[in-house]
């Protein structure tokens, strides 16, 4: 998916914010400008599967026993490690507390069931949108009309429409119906 700009998980979403933010635009065109990179990010990929192979395969024991420490310990575990890696980016404490907040928006997208998977998404993907809308409103010289008035973008107006009135409209799955009766 990374020749198309569209991140196919949470992890190449990661990796095609670090692009957007270091000046390059995930899509078809990277593969074009820079393919020294793509072929890096695809080697670094497979050499970081080997290296994992060799280091997971003798400690198969020691991480099975982690999995048995209580989970305040893990917990607690975790958040020492976000935090040193926040704060060593920049050694800003500012840095920490944009992780905290983050971790607070997470933890309640969680608690009311919102998959936190489309708000990164739309972290990745609004400016691109916001910047072609705003060159579709250049181009037409700030009507609206445009996206209503052609043919494709009345198409894909009354696709977007319909999905998401279709998703609505849909009952959950049986499972989700379960676990909330």
């Amino acid at each position: 998916m990374l020749t198309l700009g569209i991140p196919s998980s949470p992890t190449i979403a990661v990796l095609m914010g670090a692009f957007i933010i270091n000046g390059l635009t995930p899509g078809p065109f990277l593969f074009k400008e820079r393919p020294d990179l793509v072929w890096a990010v695809i080697a670094s990929f497979m050499v970081g599967n080997v290296i994992l192979l060799i280091l997971n395969l003798p400690f198969v024991g020691l991480w099975a026993r982690l999995l048995r420490l209580p989970y305040q310990y893990v917990c607690v575990g975790t958040l020492l490690f976000c935090v040193i890696g926040a704060y060593s980016l920049q050694q800003s404490v500012f840095d920490v507390g944009v992780m905290i907040v983050c971790g607070i928006i997470g933890y309640g997208l969680r608690k009311i069931d919102l998959p936190l998977a489309p708000f990164v998404l739309g972290l990745i993907l609004g400016p691109f949108i916001e910047k072609s809308l705003r060159t579709s409103l250049e181009m037409s010289g700030g009507d609206f009309s445009i996206f209503y008035t052609r043919p494709l973008c009345l198409g894909l107006l009354l696709a977007a429409v319909v999905v998401l009135v279709g998703s609505l409209l849909r009952p959950p799955p049986p499972e989700v119906r379960q676990s909330n009766a």
